[in-house]
């Protein structure tokens, strides 16, 4: 390949989008119909940019074989170079006009029912947004604001805090127990030794609310050895509906269940102060138009009762 040319325009951040995503999907067919091209124009796109660059990027075996030490090196800057350009056509277009696009926001599962609430306020206040949700771990949600796939998150902020981020706290978040109405019977006042003596389904340890449990309970000397782990709360609700398993979920979970007559809920004992759950942006500079408004309107959201106040 010839040597490395300056940068010039002919490097379209066209083509470094078809190498974000063919390593996203790590299938030359997938990445094609994700950038809406035919394959061989994906290639073509991917082959330029080689040549501009006169370095080979991806590893080739008959098909995708991973990136060479090359694109390795490359892919934190094609990331940043297509969210800057993202950004720019964004604050060119809404210099003077509303704020349109599509608003990339990550969830940890145990904030899914604020996402209305903020989804809401956002297209109220933007209604040329449309809004794409996705679930995912706070460790996720971290890499993914880092990598710029992501605008904003919505994930915990104190327990093992999300770095480089900018935060606006929503709510408190506290536990609740939730079992059948003809299931596991349960005491009526709650310890914390009659918890972990319960037959339980809970989330699994790489799930943050199931690490912060874990956290609470160590502290007074126990653990809870869970029957059934799922990553989902639908999962631990469809479980518990069965009458053989209890669960512990956020308390902002609770009027979810309401109507539901085979649900019933107990507090937990108490462990002090709730879990902060807060809208994140990452922290870099200049921050793009779609991160500022989410923060903006995360500041002034208000939030129904069932989310406990920080």
């Amino acid at each position: 390949m010839p040597l490395y040319q300056p940068y010039s325009k002919e490097m379209q951040t066209r083509l470094v989008e078809y190498f974000l995503a063919l390593e996203r999907e790590g299938h030359f067919g997938r990445a094609a119909a994700l950038c809406h091209v035919s394959q061989p124009t994906l290639s073509a796109g991917i082959a330029t940019l080689e040549t501009q660059l006169g370095k080979r990027l991806i590893r080739r075996d008959r098909k995708y074989a991973g990136l060479t030490p090359e694109g390795e090196a490359i892919l934190p800057w094609a990331r940043q170079l297509v969210a800057a350009a993202e950004a720019l056509g964004q604050a060119a277009e809404t210099a003077r006009g509303p704020l349109k696009g599509e608003l990339r926001l990550g969830a940890i599962p145990a904030a899914m029912p604020a996402i209305g609430c903020l989804a809401t306020a956002m297209l109220d206040r933007h209604p040329g947004l449309n809004i794409s949700v996705r679930a995912l771990t706070s460790r996720q949600i971290e890499r993914e604001l880092a990598a710029f796939e992501l605008d904003a998150g919505i994930t915990y902020l104190d327990f093992e805090p999300p770095a480089h981020a900018l935060s606006v706290p929503l709510y408190a978040e506290r536990a609740m127990l939730v079992s059948a109405a003809h299931g596991v019977p349960i005491p009526a006042v709650l310890d914390w030794a009659d918890l972990a003596s319960l037959p339980l389904c809970l989330l699994h340890q790489g799930m943050q609310n199931r690490r912060i449990l874990d956290a609470r309970l160590a502290e007074r000397g126990l653990a809870l050895r869970p029957l059934v782990t799922a990553d989902s709360y639908v999962a631990l609700l469809g479980l518990v509906q069965q009458g053989r398993l209890c669960s512990i979920i956020p308390d902002s979970h609770a009027a979810l269940l309401d109507g539901l007559r085979w649900a019933r809920t107990a507090p937990l004992p108490d462990m002090g102060e709730g879990s902060r759950v807060g809208v994140i942006v990452s922290d870099s500079a200049p921050m793009g138009p779609l991160a500022q408004a989410v923060l903006a309107v995360a500041r002034g959201l208000s939030l129904p009762p069932g989310f406990g106040s920080i």
